[in-house]
């Protein structure tokens, strides 16, 4: 079945085929010097995790492979882009475009402007797609707003100014943050790129400190989400509204449920469309795994035993609710781990919390649904979904939240990188949660021992070690089942 987003008066709509063989503070300005890399892969074309693993992975070699969604028969500068734009990305370690770079980018930048819903998996460069078009679209001569970006949380917010730095620091093209606690509400906004959340972005249009007379792209990231949540989503449009006519509108996200495809169309109408089958939506780079728990409480048994023997990289921890409790029973368990989520006291703490988590001070971070979208730090080995996130249908339904999981997952396994995700279930209730999952998505899922972690530690660094698998590869993975889990746990 294919995840497409497709609609009749569109100019194009593009299912992205990985398979196929044929030839991807307060008012603050932004400074041009080097910040926390956003979305930075190292240099010279290769990719090297600081963390416990010894694979160098070359980027060349993944964008060779037709079935990698890295992979590019064009060069950035095929594309016409600016030599300031080119030193930017080739200080930022790009040679060639990602596939949804190489797709989107012509698109995006054809005369006249047309929209753009575009999806691609989750660390495959569609931050620097949106970035380069801003860019290149923005006129410099013009001290005045020209583009405005809205992400659902000032984490992302705060990444996405990171990138903006790094790939326009050639570029004379200022941005600056509408978020909470880094607004100037004396100062007019006068920043070429407007990087904010919605509602702080209203209030600042409301308070006749951001003009937005002279935007021409407007791009909606992490759009399934945005338009998913009736407040945020009335935000957004509130935004759009004050849109002046003629404006650029590009969607972006991993994921487009169908409860929000129609919303989209409608949103961002006669787009280009770039859309994906649900088989295509995970990263073959993350190695998908569970762990079968004897219980609740045995959860958090599992858990610590899992970090007192395992040496990677950094990982991430997500529960749906109170991870404060999770956070507390670690640090007094003697494991030094970070918390985020979006209940922290201030604004301030939750940016000390991810940069603490990005320059490598914090190796393990304990969080909510906050960071399942788009936050890329290279060093993240390991996801551990304590629960599996689930959502309520219309009718009262709880049911697993496969988008959010996708989220959660793609914090690893980013821009051909390898990584493990582990999920814990411990009742029959939760096994049918994992079941749905592996169906949606028609992955494997590899059973790995919740009371032989030495054993689970050596799988995991024998994954982390192989290298991403190439078109064709079956790889050996351990005496443990590989399988869609469709029978059930003994004794559950």
């Amino acid at each position: 079945m294919s995840r497409d987003i497709r609609g009749a008066s569109r100019p194009q709509d593009i299912e992205l085929n990985y398979d196929d063989d044929d030839d991807d503070d307060e008012g603050l300005v932004f400074s041009l010097n080097d910040g926390d890399a956003a979305n930075n892969p190292p240099r010279n074309s290769s990719l090297e995790d600081d963390g416990a693993q010894d694979v160098v992975l070359k980027l060349s070699d993944l964008q060779g492979d037709p079935s990698s969604p890295l992979y590019s028969v064009k060069t950035f500068e095929q594309l016409g882009l600016s030599d300031e734009i080119m030193r930017g990305i080739h200080d930022m370690g790009f040679r060639r475009p990602s596939k949804i770079q190489e797709m989107a980018l012509p698109l995006l930048l054809a005369n006249p402007p047309h929209n753009m819903i575009a999806q691609s998996q989750s660390g495959t460069g569609k931050t620097a797609a949106f970035m380069l078009n801003i860019l290149s679209r923005v006129n410099v001569g013009l001290q005045k707003p020209q583009a405005l970006v809205l992400e659902p949380t000032r984490e992302l917010a705060r990444q996405v100014g990171d990138v903006l730095k790094k790939m326009g620091r050639y570029t004379n093209v200022k941005g600056q943050f509408a978020i909470p606690n880094m607004v100037d509400r004396s100062q007019m906004m006068n920043a070429h790129v407007i990087i904010g959340t919605p509602g702080t972005v209203i209030e600042c249009i409301r308070r006749r400190i951001l003009s937005v007379q002279d935007i021409k792209i407007f791009v909606v990231d992490e759009a399934d989400n945005m338009l998913d949540q009736q407040n945020m989503a009335d935000q957004c449009i509130r935004v759009k509204m004050t849109m002046p006519a003629g404006v650029q509108i590009a969607l972006w996200s991993a994921t487009f449920p169908t409860s929000v495809v129609s919303y989209a169309e409608r949103f961002a109408p006669n787009a280009n469309t770039l859309s994906l089958k649900h088989a295509e939506l995970t990263v073959a780079g993350i190695k998908q795994m569970y762990m079968d728990c004897a219980n609740e409480a045995d959860k958090f048994r599992v858990l610590t035993d899992l970090y007192k023997v395992l040496t990677i990289g950094s990982s991430v921890i997500f529960r749906r609710v109170d991870a404060d409790k999770i956070y507390e029973r670690m640090t007094r368990a003697g494991h030094k781990v970070a918390v985020l989520h979006s209940q922290l006291e201030n604004s301030s703490c939750r940016d000390n919390v991810i940069d603490d988590f990005r320059s490598g001070k914090a190796k393990v971070l304990i969080t909510t649904n906050v960071l399942a979208r788009g936050i890329d730090v290279a060093t993240v080995s390991m996801v551990v979904n304590y629960d599996l996130p689930t959502m309520v249908t219309n009718s009262g339904m709880v049911i697993v939240d496969t988008p959010t999981y996708l989220h959660r997952i793609g914090r690893t396994g980013r821009f051909g990188r390898v990584g493990v995700s582990i999920s814990f279930v411990h009742n029959q209730s939760t096994w049918k949660e994992l079941c749905e999952v592996a169906d949606y998505f028609n992955v494997p899922m590899q059973k790995v021992p919740a009371d032989d972690i030495d054993e689970v530690e050596r799988i995991v660094h024998r994954f982390l070690k192989s290298g991403p698998p190439k078109k064709g590869d079956v790889m050996e993975l351990s005496r443990h089942e590989v399988s869609r889990p469709h029978q059930r746990p003994q004794g559950r």
